[in-house]
C-alpha cells in the first residue's frame, strides 16, 4: 500500500476517489476521522492510499489527466 497524496481538501479527495474507482484502482482513505482530534476544524490532512503498490504510477497519471486544464476556464 502506497500513499498517493495527502490533503485537507475534502472535495478533491472525493473527486480523486471517484476518478480512481472508475478506473478500477482500489484506494483507502487514512486519517478520515482525525478531525475529532483537532476539534473538527480539518487541520490534519487525510491520506489517499493506493491499495496495490504496482498501481501507484497509473493512479498518478490518471489523476493528472483528470485535472481541469487552465484553458478550460478561460472566458469566451
Amino acid at each position: 500500500m502506497k500513499e498517493l497524496f495527502r490533503t485537507n481538501n475534502a472535495v478533491y479527495l472525493s473527486f480523486a476517489q471517484a476518478v480512481l474507482k472508475d478506473a478500477g484502482i482500489d484506494t483507502l482513505l487514512f486519517d478520515a476521522h482525525m478531525s475529532v482530534m483537532d476539534g473538527s476544524i480539518g487541520a490534519l490532512p487525510r491520506r489517499l492510499m493506493v491499495v496495490y503498490d504496482e498501481q501507484l504510477e497509473r493512479a498518478r497519471r490518471i489523476l493528472a489527466d483528470a485535472e481541469p486544464r487552465e484553458e478550460e476556464f478561460e472566458p469566451e
